[in-house]
Formats: C-alpha cells, sequence, structure tokens
C-alpha cells in the first residue's frame, strides 16, 4: 500500500485593509474677519451720515488714497482706504469677499498672522495704487486681493496634504484673479491696486503661511504647522521692506 503525502502551502499573510482616518481642521471663530467686517460697515454708515448732514464725505476726504496728499506727508494714506467704501454695492461685494475668504483663512492662520496678511496687503496695494495710479481710491479689495493670493498660496504649500481638493482650489484661485483683473481693466477702478494686494498676500504668505503636517497616533490624527515665529517675522519684514522701499521712491 503506498501513502501519499502532501505538503501543505504555506498560508499567506493577510493583506491589511486601508481604513479612513479623520485629521481634526482647525476651528477657530474667526473673530477678527468680523470685528473688520463691523468696523468697516461702521465707518461706511458714518460716510454716508457725514455726507447727509454735513454736505461732504468727511471721512473720505481725511482718508482716501490721494497722491498729492500724501506727497504732502499724510502717510496714513497707505492704510486707511481699507476702510472706506465709494458706494453700497462695493462694500456689500467687498465684505461678502472678506466673509467668505477672511473666515477660511484666519482659521488657518490664526488671527494675528491674519491680521497681518489684511493689512500688509493693504498697504502693498496702495503703494502701488499711489505709484501708478491717478485721482484717488477706496476700498478694502487691495487687502481681499491679498487674502486670494494667501489662498493660493496656501493650497499650493499644503498641496500634497489636500491633494486633488489643491489643485481644483488653485484653479478657482486662479479663474477668480483672471476675471476680476479683467473687470479692472474697466474705467473707475483701481487695478493696480488690486495687483499690489495680490502681491503683497503672495509676498507675505510665502514666508509666514501655514506649513502642515499630520501627527498623531490611529486614529487620533492632527495638523500641526511647521512654520516658526520667525519665518512669520521675516515675512512681514521683507514685505514692508519691499512696498516701504517702493512708496519711499515715488515719495522721494
Amino acid at each position: 500500500m503506498n501513502e501519499i503525502f502532501s505538503e501543505r502551502p504555506p498560508q499567506e499573510e493577510p493583506v491589511p485593509q486601508p481604513q479612513t482616518a479623520r485629521v481634526a481642521m482647525p476651528s477657530l471663530t474667526p473673530i477678527a474677519t468680523y470685528m473688520i467686517l463691523g468696523f468697516t460697515a461702521l465707518v461706511y454708515l458714518l460716510q454716508l451720515a457725514s455726507a447727509a448732514l454735513l454736505g461732504d464725505d468727511l471721512p473720505l476726504l481725511l482718508g482716501a488714497r490721494v497722491t498729492e496728499l500724501i506727497l504732502e506727508g499724510q502717510w496714513w494714506r497707505f492704510l486707511t482706504p481699507v476702510f472706506l467704501h465709494g458706494s453700497a454695492a462695493h462694500i456689500f461685494f467687498n465684505m461678502y469677499a472678506l466673509l467668505s475668504i477672511g473666515s477660511f483663512l484666519e482659521r488657518h492662520l490664526g488671527r494675528g498672522r491674519f491680521l497681518l496678511l489684511y493689512f500688509l496687503s493693504a498697504f502693498a496695494g496702495n503703494v502701488f495704487s499711489f505709484l501708478l495710479t491717478e485721482g484717488y481710491s477706496v476700498g478694502a479689495s487691495t487687502a481681499v486681493f491679498g487674502l486670494i493670493a494667501a489662498e493660493a498660496v496656501f493650497f499650493y504649500q499644503n498641496r500634497k496634504l489636500f491633494g486633488a481638493q489643491a489643485k481644483q482650489a488653485l484653479g478657482n484661485v486662479l479663474f477668480i484673479v483672471i476675471v476680476n483683473l479683467f473687470i479692472g481693466l474697466s474705467p473707475g477702478i483701481d487695478n493696480w491696486g488690486h495687483v499690489g494686494g495680490l502681491l503683497g498676500g503672495a509676498m507675505f504668505s510665502w514666508f509666514a503661511g501655514p506649513l502642515w503636517k499630520v501627527a498623531g497616533i490611529f486614529p487620533n490624527f492632527h495638523l500641526e504647522d511647521q512654520r516658526e515665529l520667525r519665518e512669520v517675522v521675516m515675512g512681514a519684514s521683507v514685505t514692508i521692506l519691499v512696498f516701504g522701499a517702493l512708496a519711499a521712491a515715488g515719495l522721494f
């Protein structure tokens, strides 16, 4: 009688199945965005009241970007135009953009960096306007364009984390910028202010924007910002020096 021996095939190691994990996103309440929006709305009400009661828009006269008055030493006009607007439609669209983009960015940048971004973009935009645009100009669009640039930089620098979402977001930002700059070619729109705001916001964000890294142990992952304080200071300093030098070149 013959015996037949069969070898038992080796057991294969089970292939681990991919598991989905949630990563906690920043949930900061955008208080700075709300405060800027509220203060800007208050200033516009003061503009309306001044025009109705005094016959002149006193806030606009004191704060608009007017090249001749800046040359006379009224340097605060590099910033104050961000709070002033020429019509209800003007302030509505700017504040809508601030609320939608600013709320997102403030949650990711934090209040300090967001405020720096907003006012550095406004400064950069008004410097370009001072150098390249005649007449006077007002509006928060200089800062809003800086926010748009910062959103693009944020998704680009964190593209590995966001994947396809980053690509889509960058495409949307590019489309918004192109459309708005094209609209800005119309008479009465300070397109150079928009360009300056874009450049200022991009410059600051490139050095100071958040660089996220996923940290933690499954399933409790969280995001850590790898950006250091010295880099934020450097970003603000570079932006101030570059656009401050451009302003000085026009002043002196």
